[in-house]
């Protein structure tokens, strides 16, 4: 089934191009389906390439998706065009009457900043609360990851010594849940951060249940409320070369950055990358999708709370 997209987003030619089925808002009106409803809140500075990262994911379903992208008044993207922001995304402040059956919200480049110094800390807490009783499930990314579990159970953030950079291997410390349905005994995911927030202090807390982790990256994915709650600290969505452009970046800006470690090929630049993610990503975001939010959300999305 196709993903019902915002006419003329820029995602939708871009997926266009690789296959995948996308419909625009006016041949979605057509279709007599009650389509799933998810609201993405992009933090990203680079919206239109996150956008496209995670609209290929979710893809990845026989389930018809409505897909919304919301953004907060009391922060102005410097990196995103203007007029894609008025024509795609909408404030909280509209869209916080309706419910939702998913929400994703993506990390953001303010992880070593204190939260409450975040200048729309106040917003995104408000935006946190509404989620727990208007959105049926809901994926907290990176950043936002580590918000939403300082925010709710007072889990701490700590810095690194150097970046969290690179593919690392996972393992699975909950057998059995649909959100692993199909998954191998290890995974990999993409890292990119200055983070991390600890094993023990989430073990602290008898609501949180630590699903998901990695000898070398750390906590990686805890559930909350039975899976109306993911909180996942990697970037399983990110594209082939994501970490690729991040290097080069910091390279040019003369920071000091490591080569991404399990990333390149013999973890050499000049050998190109090696993609071994995708896999998971895809099962990750399909069973979230089915078995989190379809098969959880009530027909009537206003009973949602």
């Amino acid at each position: 089934m196709p993903l019902n997209l915002p006419d003329k987003l820029p995602a939708i030619e871009l997926l266009k191009e690789e296959n995948i089925f996308v419909i625009d808002n006016s041949r979605a009106s057509s279709q007599d389906i009650r389509p799933l409803k998810i609201v993405i809140l992009n933090l990203m500075p680079i919206k239109i390439t996150t956008e496209t990262d995670l609209v290929r994911l979710l893809s990845n379903t026989p389930l018809q998706l409505e897909i919304t992208f919301m953004k907060l008044k009391s922060h102005t993207s410097k990196n995103t065009p203007i007029e894609h922001m008025q024509a795609f995304y909408h404030d909280f402040d509209i869209l916080k009457e309706q419910k939702f059956d998913g929400m994703i919200i993506t990390g953001a480049p303010v992880e070593q900043m204190p939260y409450e110094n975040v200048t729309y800390w106040e917003e995104i807490s408000e935006v946190f609360n509404w989620a727990h009783t208007h959105v049926t499930s809901t994926l907290y990314i990176c950043w936002a990851a580590q918000a939403g579990l300082y925010h709710f159970y007072g889990v701490p953030k700590y810095p690194l010594d150097k970046k969290m950079f690179g593919i690392f291997k996972h393992q699975i410390n909950v057998q059995g849940l649909p959100i692993f349905r199909g998954f191998d005994d290890e995974f990999f995911v993409p890292h990119s951060r200055h983070t991390e927030i600890r094993r023990e202090d989430i073990l602290k807390v008898k609501d949180l249940t630590l699903l998901a982790e990695s000898e070398d990256a750390g906590v990686y994915m805890v559930m909350a409320r039975n899976g109306r709650e993911f909180f996942i600290t990697g970037h399983s969505e990110y594209a082939p070369n994501t970490l690729d452009g991040e290097y080069k970046r910091d390279l040019g800006k003369g920071l000091p950055i490591e080569v991404p470690k399990n990333y390149y090929r013999n973890d050499n630049p000049d050998e190109g990358v090696l993609v071994r993610w995708r896999g998971h990503a895809n099962l990750m975001f399909s069973n979230w999708l089915n078995y989190y939010v379809y098969q959880e959300t009530p027909y009537d999305i206003n009973q949602i709370k």
